[in-house]
């Protein structure tokens, strides 16, 4: 995504793969002859073929939505009136782009939080995203941009396998980068977010972003329709929110524009500028996260869902019966990291300051072990 004056941006979809049906037809035919001489044996049973169960396909997902007049809900007339009131703009253009929205009702569907009753399962999860399509295509990305990577890394002090570990999970190095409409899923999620318990705080989120959309438009005299990216409306290699583009996006190939779809150099220098003003720290010693014991008679469990960060001193996890085999660099703090794998055992590690600077990217345990251990095998991959 290019920001430029007077520049409108194209910007690829990435296509959707869509599970085939599997069907299977049989049809047989037989043909009685007469044996005149041969003595007449018993007719054996023909066999009985079981029905073969089509795999379903999976939903195919609506891009599109449907117009619908937004202006007539009172929510909406009072985000128009604040835009008005706190951005000057003028209240015909304002209008005009609101009757421009189509509602997405996939993006209200793809919100929602998974069923409850299936336990989460870390080794699945991460064969998702460690696997040898994005680690063939990290290699790639890592050796088209090792120079960049590695200025990052002097600049920022973030390691290049982090950033790379990061882009990869994110759109596998920009291969698949959303194929909605900005405007049309930030409206959508901002006036009708779905029944959950936090829902209020999520309508909120969405239209600050709504917000910020307009604002980056209008910045860079661009079309807000011309943005695309995913069903929560993050754009570009590493899906961005429109704020952050705002506020932590870097023209890293100093081209003077940042352009975090089409320019492999902003991507890298924006996340490693989102890391480090999310509390990355390039002199961090020791690893990002130990594998870790807990003793079977418990007493740690208070340090589970403490929150996302390093807060706890090796003291107090000790004399909770957190151990780990390794020795943690001294006076560094640590949080209690648990990674459930279904009906398997459950693995714990001690997460580092830096591990949980990566959860501020996205709020998930899972996430932020699976860009490190990506971002790990491109490495080994790659021989660095």
């Amino acid at each position: 995504m290019k920001f430029r004056q007077h520049v409108l941006l194209p910007l690829f979809a990435s296509s959707l793969m869509l599970l085939p049906f599997a069907a299977s037809t049989a049809a047989a035919a037989s043909t009685a002859s007469a044996q005149k001489a041969a003595p007449k044996k018993k007719a054996k049973k023909a066999a009985v073929r079981k029905p073969v169960r089509k795999s379903a396909a999976a939903p195919k997902i609506d891009y599109q939505g449907k117009q619908v007049d937004l202006a007539q809900w009172e929510s909406v007339s009072l985000f128009a009136d604040d835009m008005v009131r706190r951005h000057g703009y003028g209240r015909e253009e304002i209008d005009a782009l609101i009757a421009k929205v189509r509602f997405i009702e996939s993006a209200v569907q793809l919100v929602k939080p998974m069923p409850a009753g299936k336990p989460k399962n870390w080794q699945v999860y991460q064969s998702r995203f460690v696997e040898p399509i994005r680690i063939n295509a990290g290699v790639r990305f890592w050796n088209a941009n090792a120079d960049l990577l590695a200025r990052a890394e002097s600049e920022y002090g973030v390691p290049a396998e982090i950033i790379v570990g990061i882009i990869g999970v994110e759109t596998i190095y920009g291969r698949d980068t959303g194929r909605f409409r900005v405007m049309d899923v930030l409206a959508t999620l901002a006036f009708a977010y779905p029944e959950t318990p936090n829902r209020e705080a999520r309508m909120a989120f969405f239209r600050s972003e709504l917000e910020n959309t307009l604002l980056l438009a209008r910045k860079f005299n661009t079309d807000p329709f011309s943005l695309q990216g995913s069903f929560a409306g993050a754009i570009g290699m590493p899906q961005f929110m429109p704020g952050n583009i705002l506020k932590l996006g870097v023209d890293f190939d100093r081209d003077g524009a940042v352009d975090v779809r089409d320019s492999a150099a902003d991507a890298i220098g924006s996340v490693a500028n989102f890391l480090v003003e999310h509390g990355w720290r390039r002199d961090q010693p020791g690893e990002l996260a130990y594998p870790a014991r807990v003793r079977a008679e418990g007493g740690w469990e208070k340090f589970i869902n403490a929150g996302l960060s390093a807060s706890n001193t090796q003291e107090e996890l000790a004399q909770a019966g957190i151990t780990t085999q390794a020795p943690l660099p001294a006076g560094e703090k640590f949080g209690l990291v648990d990674l459930q794998n279904g009906f398997e055992p459950t693995e714990y590690w001690l997460g580092s300051n830096n591990f949980f600077a990566i959860t501020q990217y996205n709020r998930s345990f899972f996430y932020a072990m699976s860009v490190i251990n990506l971002g790990r095998a491109v490495k080994l991959a790659r021989g660095a």
